[in-house]
């Protein structure tokens, strides 16, 4: 099948990618700026540049392709940056994924948008997929427009939402969390990190995972694809720094009321997952587990 990714470029994107070629998809990796994939030599994939807030670009990458299935990765998902750029974030989150999705509804193919917790308040988590939804900031805001006219859609949907995504950098990707902790403790570098904040935290396999399911099953409705850990961003700190041995003194447990933020973080999210374990097979590692994977293949 021909498979279009968007936010071809990000952590999920390129695993995803990656993992759609192993599987014999011809795949066509759509992002904003050049190429980064680590992998763009396969003959099975074409990338192109596509601009989410420009419509055009959007019809004419469907035009030229005419894919069978699309996964929307692509967003604006630095959530400050949301908060601070409205109009911007509006155009890209919402505004590109109803472009997607009308040409999604005139082809008949199969969308996969790919959501988030911050879709919900964080007041009573951990959250299932049919939970009312209340976002606290922008950036979540914008994610629960796009899932509103997904699910009105006249086209085949799935809504994958996630949280916190983890896992090993590919191309010229930003930094993660564990990445992050990683770098500064190896540095010497004393870091403040937040334990009033809970998530099920993500291994992106584990996310790809759950996507391809979905595709193998035409799976279609909402699915949170998440881990099951209930973790802190300092626990999972804590955790990275005893997996590599590290100063774990140099971590200062805060609260988010430290930061000065301009948006809200809801402070308990995560997932519940029996949906997506009963109906499609799928079961996510344990952090610990998604930690030593992770930087076993690397080191």
């Amino acid at each position: 099948m021909k498979v279009l990714v968007t936010g071809a470029n990000g952590l999920l994107g390129q695993h995803l990618i990656k993992e759609l070629l192993d599987a014999g998809h011809y795949v066509i990796a759509a992002g904003k700026g050049e190429c980064r994939l680590p992998f763009s030599h396969d003959y099975h994939l074409h990338y192109v540049k596509m601009d989410l807030r420009e419509p055009f670009d959007v019809y004419h990458v469907f035009d030229e392709h005419h894919p069978d299935i699309v996964v929307h990765a692509g967003a604006m998902t630095q959530v400050d940056e949301c908060e601070v750029n409205e109009t911007r974030s509006f155009e890209t989150n919402y505004g590109g994924t109803s472009s997607i999705l009308v040409c999604c509804e005139e082809t008949g193919c199969f969308l996969i948008y790919v959501s988030t917790d911050f879709v919900f308040d964080g007041e009573a988590g951990p959250y299932r997929e049919e939970d009312e939804t209340h976002p606290v900031n922008w950036y979540g805001k914008t994610k629960q427009m796009a899932e509103d006219i997904v699910i009105h859609a006249r086209t085949p949907w799935a809504i994958v939402r996630t949280v916190l995504v983890y896992g090993k950098t590919l191309g010229g990707v930003r930094a993660n969390i564990i990445t992050w902790v990683k770098d500064k403790l190896e540095q010497g570098e004393k870091i403040k990190v937040v334990n009033d904040q809970f998530r099920t935290p993500t291994y992106v396999e584990d996310l790809v995972k759950g996507i391809l399911l979905i595709i193998k099953k035409k799976a279609r409705g909402i699915y949170h694809i998440s881990g099951t850990d209930f973790l802190s961003p300092y626990q999972m700190a804590m955790k990275t720094a005893g997996y590599f041995g590290l100063n774990d003194k140099l971590i200062e447990e805060v609260d988010a009321s430290l930061f000065s933020q301009h948006a809200r973080r809801p402070p308990k999210t995560g997932f519940i997952i029996e949906k997506a374990r009963k109906e499609l097979g799928f079961e996510p590692l344990s952090f610990d587990q998604g930690l030593k994977k992770m930087f076993a293949i690397q080191d």
